[in-house]
């Protein structure tokens, strides 16, 4: 006996050529031309456990991103393109403790002269950077070992 029906996806031409052209592009990354796969699959009639047989992945997936582009359809293409519909919601997370703005100070303090800040030091280590930051009033608190983790990233990012 067969189970209940999923809801059926109903595609404007828009929609379905946006999506086709996602699956073409070769620059469209292998998850989304997956996502937009499945909403095309269940657009032609498909239900969850067909569509997730076909495209090889789980029945789970497959009915998240029905549902996705269910709740995100009666938004207009102008407002949200199809490309942008089947993107990974924002994650929670902690905000991050330090602003674009401090960071670009920490960088900027890090390229100074030590003698500039009346250090009696030839060369920047974290822990007197990190002394210095806070002694500026830039951060209220920050360990050495943090100090030298966003410059080290900062410094391979350019490269």
């Amino acid at each position: 006996m067969p189970g209940p029906q999923p809801p059926t996806i109903t595609l404007t031409e828009a929609e379905r050529h946006g999506l086709q052209a996602l699956i073409q592009r070769h620059s469209t990354p292998q998850q989304i031309a997956l996502r937009a796969r499945i909403v095309l699959g269940a657009a032609s009639g498909q239900n969850h456990a067909q569509v997730a047989q076909r495209l090889n992945t789980s029945i789970d997936t497959a009915r998240l991103w029905r549902r996705r582009w269910l709740a995100l359809q009666p938004i207009a293409l102008e407002d949200l393109s199809v490309g942008e519909r089947l993107e990974d919601r924002a994650r929670p997370g902690t905000p991050p403790r330090l602003t674009a703005d401090q960071i670009c100070q920490i960088e900027r303090l890090a390229c100074e002269k030590p003698e500039q800040s009346e250090r009696p030091i030839s060369q920047w280590t974290g822990r007197e950077i990190a002394a210095e930051l806070m002694k500026r009033g830039i951060v209220d608190s920050i360990s050495p070992r943090h100090v030298s983790r966003l410059l080290k990233r900062g410094a391979s990012s350019h490269t």
